[in-house]
């Protein structure tokens, strides 16, 4: 088994001498394994071997050296540790999750967790690398940038005043929280920032260093369950956003998408997971769960050809099961038989379109207010133009299990002001909790080994004409709401759902 790497600086020390065995026990001329690539890669990088590094990549930048220098020298660096997690293999691809800690002379440590991507080439294992290794969310054409403050921002801090860790997916919104509200009548030393400066885009603080003194601010964040939130998503692209339905507070950010602050700014099409608010158009219309109603294997809904996942047709069942075994065909019915200004008011209920300030910009996901014919098929499937972010289908889960929407808020209330809430009808809280249990009971996450009492909605979304699908799981548990977005991934039952259920395997441990 292959043990922990520590690599620092011009030193790397192997706790465990188990890279030289393997590497003594490969048969002459046979091409090195994932593991040794990984390996011998950050290896080079911790001693400064550029060139090294360059000959492990598969088809290099021309700049690939000139990259690195320009970061380290915009930065400051004066050393970095690079610690290795773990290696996940899916065919001809390997991700490899690591610490990153730079030393940035005179100002502080700065650590963040990145991903290394391998891929096989030719019959051997190569890097595939991109600027998202050198930061997650850095792009072709991006830079990091080093900036002076102009006034000192607080340190903020989990909701018992203890620090996070430093190399959470949580670090940037921590960021923007402390550059909010910091100290404006601080004097002396204010501190410094890095940026990112993405093209097309503004630049964003992902890190600030405090001055002297810094004001501590309590956010809402719980670290044992933002511990588990980065742990359930590890390597992936994808976000993890934990919500406290009573309250509307903000437990945990694991966010690893290649945008900054993803999981609340950037927005996709939320599939089947979108199927929450249709369910309770037609709840709110006289429906229950035991509706009968058509799952045909395809249907024509407002001109628009509607099919279900492989085709599969359950004929004439209750609206529970249709829910719990994602029946496009019949939500896409439901949808265009309420209307685009029902379906639109509805969602409205469940927090879309509403004006987030959760103490970071955030948006609130969007629904055409009067989508009419094919716009509406595709709307109420959660395809078209229906919007949304992690942190919205995490609202919507959390409004689901207390029965109550609230907008949700990652710092103290008395920072925010008055937030809005608003009480959804019973009726359609209860159809929709039952039906969200179903589908962890025997539907789309049945096989996802959730813990008992979870209760969800799988998603699938096409985001491109070939039919390629990210993967969506939203729920619930006790007072514990959440959404799961995984970027590319696929079915939400058998990737996003997961998720979820490590992550709240952990959070009840």
């Amino acid at each position: 088994m292959r043990k922990a790497v520590v690599l620092s600086g011009g030193v790397m020390v192997l706790v465990l001498a188990v890279v030289a065995s393997c590497v003594a026990l490969r048969s002459p001329g046979r091409p090195a394994g994932p593991e040794i690539v990984a390996t011998r890669y950050l290896g080079a990088w911790a001693l400064g071997d550029v060139n090294a590094m360059r000959r492990l990549v598969d088809d290099p930048p021309a700049d690939f050296a000139d990259q690195h220098r320009a970061l380290s020298r915009a930065l400051r660096v004066a050393d970095i540790h690079l610690v290795p997690g773990r290696l996940v293999r899916a065919g001809d691809t390997v991700t490899e999750d690591f610490e990153v800690t730079r030393v940035l002379s005179g100002i502080g440590d700065w650590s963040f967790r990145a991903v290394l991507r391998l891929v096989r080439r030719r019959g051997g294992w190569r890097v595939d690398w991109s600027p998202a290794t050198l930061y997650p969310s850095l792009a072709q054409g991006g830079r990091l940038v080093l900036t002076r403050l102009d006034t000192a921002p607080s340190s903020p801090v989990a909701a018992d005043g203890r620090g996070l860790p430093a190399g959470s997916g949580v670090q940037p919104y921590l960021a923007e929280v402390g550059e909010r509200f910091g100290d404006p009548d601080a004097e002396d030393d204010p501190g410094w920032a890095v940026e990112l400066d993405n093209p097309g885009r503004s630049a964003q603080r992902v890190k600030v260093f405090p001055g002297r003194a810094p004001k501590r601010v309590r956010t809402t964040l719980d670290r044992r369950l933002q511990a588990a939130a980065d742990r359930a998503v590890g390597s992936a692209t994808a976000a993890l956003v934990a919500v406290r339905p009573s309250t509307g507070e903000i437990l945990a950010i694991a966010d690893r998408l290649p945008g900054p602050k993803g999981a609340f700014l950037s927005m996709n099409p939320p599939g089947s997971a979108f199927k929450v608010v249709t369910a309770a158009a037609a709840l709110s219309s006289g429906m229950s769960p035991g509706s009968r109603v058509g799952c045909p294997a395809v249907t024509v809904a407002a001109q628009r050809t509607i099919h279900n996942d492989r085709d599969f047709d359950l004929g004439s069942v209750p609206l529970a099961r249709a829910f719990a075994e994602s029946c496009n065909t019949t939500f896409a019915r439901l949808g265009v038989a309420a209307g685009g200004r029902r379906l639109a008011e509805t969602a409205s209920a469940f927090g879309f379109g509403a004006r987030f300030a959760p103490g970071v910009a955030a948006y609130s996901g969007d629904v055409p207010g009067e989508a009419e014919g094919n716009a509406l098929a595709e709307a109420s499937i959660g395809q078209g133009t229906v919007q949304a972010t992690t942190l919205d289908m995490a609202v919507v889960a959390a409004a689901v299990a207390d029965g109550t929407y609230r907008s949700p808020r990652l710092v103290a209330g008395r920072l925010l002001g008055r937030l809005p809430a608003k009480r959804l009808p019973a009726a359609v809280t209860a159809g929709l909790r039952s039906m969200m249990g179903d589908v962890v009971r025997y539907g789309t996450a049945a096989g996802a080994r959730l813990p008992a009492g979870t209760h969800g909605k799988t998603g699938s979304a096409e985001y491109d004409s070939a039919g390629h699908t990210d993967a969506w799981f939203i729920g619930y548990r006790g007072d514990l709401a959440f959404a799961v977005f995984v970027e590319h991934g696929g079915e939400g039952g058998k990737v996003a759902a997961p998720i979820a259920a490590r992550f709240l395997v952990v959070a009840r441990s």
